[in-house]
């Protein structure tokens, strides 16, 4: 019988033009691909070209026809959930469109799972290339990611009504997973105390009780092994990941990007070495499942008009394809604390950070494939 895994890629909703508030990012009609079109970048001095365009084109992923094609691209390669980063600014939802018009409408959406990981972060102009450089200024805030009590509640009940009821919704013992991608700012904008945040998850946890859920399975983004992002409430001392995770009652830890516990100017299979360490330390510190994560490489530089210089190099296909077996290899040694095969990956479509699996004009098909081939072919082969 064939071994299946849950691999599961983020997806990064902002291709698509149907959100008026993304005007102020890229004011033309496509979002992000603005972006992507048209960053054609030289930099001689530093032996850096970047050229990368989508083999599928320009196409509006709040279309339900795009997502219908692309889920069947995906399960056909091993992807069979998408994490969808999910943003909630000024007291409204933010880049809903993707997901809302264009996945939960495609005919196929049954044959692909699906969760959320709320992006809870603070929004700068590093979206927007024509003012991006300012993060190295004066870094101002367009928008704040934490939101007060009242706020959690009315997405609490948004959340579950909307998209928990969901049947392809992605479940672990039957409680639909929701991913928090900033602890530091949840904290703060629920007071800064561990006991009020406490407070605020027992009550998302009780009210997706009530809607005929077993619970809802809580998933932290871990930024390492060592110091989490929550430090610096309850009167600034510092909490490790560990701590966080326990004392808030979370259910299970994985991470977003390789660039949140290392620094990513490297070759892709130093990384990968690190990133096996860095399983190896959570699996050991933590109490709750961590589920490993692989990152398909980073370079932001199209979205900056000076070089950023921390781009991860040597990240082929074929090396990509050895991450992938070490993640499956620590999936399949540590199924028993896991419960579920989830591995996460970053990414389905982060093209202004270099870290896609769709395919290019660089390498084609090739990291899907090289997906396929790990979570798809060689299973199949070692059970026969």
């Amino acid at each position: 019988m064939q071994k299946k895994y849950d691999i599961a890629a983020f997806i990064w909703p902002a291709y698509t033009g149907k959100e008026p508030r993304t005007k102020i990012f890229w004011p033309g009609d496509i979002g992000e691909w603005q972006t992507v079109r048209d960053s054609v970048i030289d930099y001689p001095e530093a032996n850096y070209h970047w050229d990368r365009k989508p083999l599928w084109g320009y196409r509006d992923e709040a279309d339900p026809e795009t997502m219908e094609f692309q889920i069947e691209e995906a399960t056909k390669h091993g992807v069979n959930v998408f994490i969808y980063d999910w943003y909630w600014y000024e007291k409204r939802p933010f880049l809903e469109q993707c997901l809302d018009d264009g996945f939960l409408k495609a005919k196929n959406k049954d044959k692909m799972k699906f969760y959320l990981m709320w992006a809870n972060h603070d929004v700068n102009y590093t979206w927007d290339k024509r003012n991006s450089d300012m993060l190295w200024t004066s870094n101002p805030t367009v928008w704040d990611g934490f939101v007060d009590r009242t706020q959690f509640n009315i997405i609490v009940d948004r959340v579950i009504s909307k998209y928990f009821s969901q049947p392809n919704y992605y479940k672990i013992d039957g409680k639909p997973v929701f991913m928090f991608y900033s602890l530091g700012s949840l904290i703060h904008g629920l007071g800064g105390s561990f006991d009020a945040t406490l407070e605020a998850l027992e009550y998302f946890n009780q009210k997706t009780i009530e809607a005929g859920f077993p619970g809802v399975h809580l998933q932290m983004v871990s930024y390492g092994s060592g110091v989490d992002n929550a430090s610096g409430v309850d009167g600034g001392q510092k909490v490790s990941n560990r701590e966080v995770a326990e004392g808030l009652g979370f259910s299970s830890v994985s991470n977003y990007q390789y660039c949140h516990f290392m620094g990513m100017n490297h070759d892709y299979t130093l990384l990968t070495s690190v990133a096996e360490q860095e399983w190896n330390k959570m699996n050991e510190s933590f109490n709750i499942p961590y589920y490993p994560h692989v990152s398909v490489g980073w370079d932001p530089n199209p979205r900056f008009n000076a070089y950023n210089g921390n781009v991860t190099f040597n990240n082929t296909p074929e090396n990509v394809e050895i991450a992938f077996r070490k993640a499956r290899d620590f999936v399949d040694a540590n199924i028993d604390k896991l419960k579920v095969p989830l591995i996460t990956v970053n990414s389905w479509n982060e093209w202004t950070e270099t870290s896609y699996l769709q395919p290019d004009n660089v390498f084609g098909y090739g990291y899907l494939e090289a997906c396929k081939k790990v979570f798809v072919d060689e299973p199949a082969e070692e059970n026969k």
